[in-house]
């Protein structure tokens, strides 16, 4: 067979790469090799509930995610459609002691949350003068505890990583995990004066697509994945198995076996990887020992995730964004998320949705629990955490293990980049993207995945 553009990975990035090329008229494929197309991305329904096994949320943080779901719209004919979450959902709440506490959300709640210490709450005040920090590999909680204090990092920083990451702030490299964070202190100097000014910056019709609102898609995030993988139709493959690509004189060849066990070959102009880091050493047998070490020199949180139905919430005060837990609490999750206070249709009327975050790097034994374990320790945070009364139980409990959740960008990764770098300079037509660089998020991946398309599109 042959293609101008061939793409490892169903994922989220390889489905967008691939249906953003193909909406500007480019031939392209994409191989999978699970039998479902959307990777971590995949939504369920049972029993009334509609949950997800993988990501819960994306943010609307940049135009291209407004830009991809406002098309998604348009080629699916209305089946895949935006859905961002309500106000009412915008509460993040963190434990401490024996109950969960509302993160400050202006002066006022910032001054009288018992969150923080009082020492660190007059500290906040003289950020704007803080030193500019000069280590560029200084890890989020060293820069966190230097600008903000402790008891900051304690309740608010390492419960945010934790829920984002299910790492720990001091291995990860702020300019690779929060490079945000990072230019605002280099840039301005502080993280206030900086976030005052980018307020300030003007912006475009473009720019305001990007409203960082929290989003899913009506019906679960699968119908985002799954919209994409019907626009490409027969040019998606799943099911594939022992994929390898190899340089040739006129572009490039991967072979493979399909789902029925036959060997197959494409030939193509270019290739696009986006599978996991761990992948390429077999995907990319032509590249040297020494690149593909520095290559391939990620760590991954695991994560358990585990959906948890009630069709009745006893009336409850459910409505945030979850609870997020910090580690000094030495509890074994590292939140619970509410997505039917976020999303419609996630629980029966009157019932209640909640989705649990197990293990991260801290507690990665924890996916060695058998199921009875994780249900027990589940129902246990079912009570102590959530409040419902000892008698009531779940109508719903549906576990999910992810070895390789979550990519942590530490120390290594300025390697992992240059790698990346070298091997598309050297190989003409080799595009290296994923979640191994440029962000884990959602929108990172839908970004990513517009500007590799772009970079194609523009260099034929």
């Amino acid at each position: 067979m042959k293609t101008d553009i061939l793409i490892i990975g169903a994922g989220l990035t390889g489905l967008t790469v691939g249906y953003t090329l193909a909406r500007r008229g480019r031939q392209v494929m994409v191989l999978e090799r699970m039998d479902v197309a959307g990777g971590q991305i995949q939504t369920h329904s049972e029993q009334g509930f509609v949950f997800e096994s993988g990501p819960n949320t994306g943010t609307v943080s940049n135009p291209e995610v407004a830009e991809l779901m406002a098309d998604l719209e348009q080629t699916s004919g209305g089946k895949c459609r935006l859905e961002t979450a309500p106000d009412a959902s915008k509460r993040r709440l963190i434990w401490k002691g024996n109950r969960f506490y509302d993160l400050p959300s202006g002066p006022v709640s910032a001054v009288t949350t018992p969150l923080f210490t009082l020492a660190d709450k007059f500290r906040i005040l003289g950020e704007p003068w803080r030193k500019r920090g000069t280590d560029p590999d200084e890890s989020v909680g060293s820069l966190a505890r230097r600008r903000l204090g402790k008891s900051f990092v304690d309740y608010a920083v390492d419960p945010f990583l934790s829920g984002v990451y299910a790492g720990n702030p001091d291995t990860l490299i702020t300019r690779y995990a929060l490079p945000k964070l990072y230019r605002l202190e280099q840039d301005y100097g502080s993280f206030i004066r900086g976030s005052i000014a980018k307020m300030k910056e003007p912006k475009t019709d473009r720019d305001r697509l990007a409203t960082k609102k929290v989003f899913s898609a009506v019906g679960g995030l699968g119908q985002i994945t799954q919209a994409m993988a019907d626009y490409l139709g027969a040019a998606l493959l799943t099911g594939v198995r022992d994929a390898r690509v190899q340089p040739t004189e006129s572009g490039w060849q991967a072979t493979y076996i399909n789902k029925v066990g036959e060997p197959l070959t494409i030939d193509c102009r270019q290739v696009v990887t986006t599978c996991g880091a761990y992948c390429l050493p077999d995907l990319l047998p032509f590249v040297d020992a020494e690149t593909m070490r520095r290559l391939n020199n990620l760590n991954y949180a695991p994560v358990v995730e585990v959906s948890v139905g009630v069709r009745d919430a006893l009336g409850g005060d459910y409505q945030a964004f979850g609870g997020l837990v910090p580690s000094c609490e030495s509890q074994q999750v590292l939140g619970i998320l509410y997505p039917s206070a976020c999303f419609s249709g996630r629980a029966p009327e009157g019932g209640a949705l909640f989705s649990y975050f197990l293990g991260g790097v801290r507690h990665a034994e924890l996916l060695e629990r058998s199921d009875d374990e994780l249900t027990a320790l589940v129902e246990q945070y079912f009570h102590s955490m959530l409040k419902f009364p000892e008698q009531v139980k779940p109508d719903l409990i549906r576990i999910f293990r992810h070895q390789r959740a979550i990519p942590q960008y530490e120390i290594t990764s300025s390697e992992r980049f240059e790698a990346i770098a070298k091997l598309q300079r050297t190989y003409r037509g080799l595009t290296i993207a994923g979640n191994l660089r440029d962000g884990i998020g959602m929108a990172h991946r839908i970004k990513q995945a517009v500007d590799t398309a772009n970079d194609i599109i523009h260099s034929a």
